[in-house]
């Protein structure tokens, strides 16, 4: 069923329905509206289940999904554990992704333009700007990380050749031309817009899945069986040791993903329906996770028996091959698998909150290239240094800040208005969304309540050697809440939607779209 909506009309509560704003009724003048944020026409809508799964099995395949198992057994799990603690992260998370992204196929808008409807057409810049500085410094990590993955496997390819070369800042300068040719592969595919970015997602999903049975199968030849390290014990147990160890490891699972639980709209949004939206992610998220948690389980333990200890960098072990052809395989691989999750994870959403700044200067392609310079110069390296500071200080404080915006998008679009929006009005001064001069002062009261609760708690552990294993206070930023801390992403959804819908929804105010 589609909808054709002028200006003022209304939208009936049918959530099936994919609605369209009519081509006159599109405030194309308005400061806050541009081509890039525009509602996507229903004719445009094509994505179907296999798109959506394509997208969510080349974004989970990539190396710090290989690596987020590595962290948790660096940190005490075992094997088990760790695949348990991922697994369920993923499931966990996938609630809060089907329950943003419902209004991408319906309404055909992105996340920035949704997120108007309950912080304000000029309070939306807050959660915009949030998710674009944590997609920002993704995008950096990844990008280090595909370039010190083409320069291991290319500097085997020529010998070691490039690590004698000269060194810039304490690395190979190869290292940085890796880096920053890397970069500007990833800047000139999304250059080419969603529906390239589509076609790529849909043969890299097949080929990264490929590329890693390759490897399993490699490793298990050269192994003649697995290794000790899946009959290795958990230095945690299950009792007092492992919960204080799981429960901020699994809102750090959470946070990995948690970006996508916002701006999972800016895809969605394409939908072909909301069966196809519905289907692909539950189908490409948890699954592929797990599956994958467990494949570098196997290629681990593998690795432990042929060359006597665990390597869970699947570059440093194809890197073990002397094999050109194998090292030209695996290249292409790490290349493949890097770019479908960087472009489609942590540039695409930027792009739209920073066009979502300025409509009127700043385009799709425009907020592409500010991320991207912006995630060279939050120097990503530091910020994947050590486990602890991955895990429970860059993804556990993420986490909490994005669970804190995602409780209030649910509870505005699901619990206040019932999945019905008015379209003209997310781009009209003065309508629906306009609270007090573009601003919701009650969102604002519910982000800033949750997210103290979430993060306030903020701590560094002790490492062994009596140092702080990350930026904060061992007591906390705010003692008090310290207890708080490990579970930031809860505490911040459920704290969030709670208070928002207690001030939107007092008696005597009306259900869509309150004056100030």
């Amino acid at each position: 069923m589609t909808e054709t909506v002028p200006t003022g009309s209304s939208i009936p509560h049918n959530t099936g329905a994919r609605v369209e704003l009519a081509p006159e009724a599109f405030p194309a003048d308005s400061p806050f509206a541009n081509e890039d944020l525009r509602p996507v026409p229903v004719a445009e809508r094509k994505w179907t289940t296999y798109n959506f799964a394509a997208l969510w099995i080349s974004m989970a395949h990539c190396i710090p999904s290989w690596t987020l198992a590595s962290g948790l057994v660096a940190l005490g799990m075992d094997w088990k554990q760790a695949v348990f603690t991922i697994a369920l992260a993923n499931i966990i998370v996938l609630f809060p992704m089907l329950a943003t992204g419902h209004a991408g196929p319906k309404y055909g808008i992105p996340f920035p333009v949704l997120a108007r409807a309950s912080f304000g057409l000029r309070g939306a810049n807050i959660p915009a700007l949030i998710r674009a500085a944590v997609a920002c410094g993704w995008f950096g990590i990844q990008t280090w990380i595909g370039g010190s993955g083409i320069f291991a496997l290319g500097s085997k390819l020529t010998g070691g050749h490039w690590e004698d070369a000269g060194k810039i800042a304490g690395n190979p300068w190869p290292l940085w031309l890796c880096f920053i040719l890397f970069w500007a592969l990833q800047i000139a595919i999304i250059y080419r817009g969603m529906d390239f970015l589509r076609h790529f997602e849909n043969w890299a999903a097949p080929f990264v899945i490929a590329g890693a049975l390759v490897l399993l199968i490699w490793i298990a030849v050269k192994a003649d069986g697995f290794g000790a390290l899946l009959d290795q014990p958990s230095k945690l147990g299950w009792g007092s040791d492992f919960w204080p160890v799981f429960f901020p490891s699994l809102m750090g699972m959470i946070g990995f993903w948690a970006t996508l639980s916002l701006n999972i709209p800016d895809f969605t949004r394409f939908g072909a329906s909301q069966k196809a939206q519905t289907w692909g992610q539950a189908l490409g998220l948890p699954t592929t996770m797990t599956l994958f948690a467990v494949l570098a389980v196997l290629v681990t333990s593998g690795s432990e028996a042929v060359y006597g200890e665990a390597i869970w960098d699947p570059v440093a072990l194809a890197a073990k091959t002397d094999n050109a052809f194998g090292l030209l395989f695996a290249l292409i691989v790490v290349l493949v698998a890097t770019i479908s999750v960087n472009i489609a994870a942590n540039v695409v959403s930027p792009a739209y909150d920073l066009s979502n700044l300025a409509p009127k200067f700043i385009n799709f392609r425009t907020g592409a290239l500010i991320t991207g310079v912006v995630g060279i110069l939050i120097f990503p390296w530091k910020l994947i240094s050590t486990p602890e500071f991955y895990i429970f200080t860059w993804l556990g404080v993420v986490g909490g800040l994005l669970g804190t915006v995602a409780g209030i998008l649910i509870a505005d679009y699901w619990i206040v208005r019932r999945t019905v929006l008015h379209l003209a009005d997310l781009y009209t001064p003065g309508g629906r969304y306009w609270y007090a001069n573009g601003w919701n002062w009650r969102a604002i009261v519910a982000f800033v309540v949750g997210g103290l609760l979430a993060v306030g708690g903020s701590y560094s552990a002790v490492g062994a050697d009596g140092k702080k294993t990350g930026p904060f206070p061992v007591d906390g930023l705010i003692p008090f809440l310290k207890p708080l801390a490990d579970y930031g992403w809860a505490v911040g959804l459920a704290t969030s939607l709670l208070l928002y819908v207690a001030l939107m929804l007092p008696k005597g105010k009306e259900q869509e779209g309150l004056a100030a």
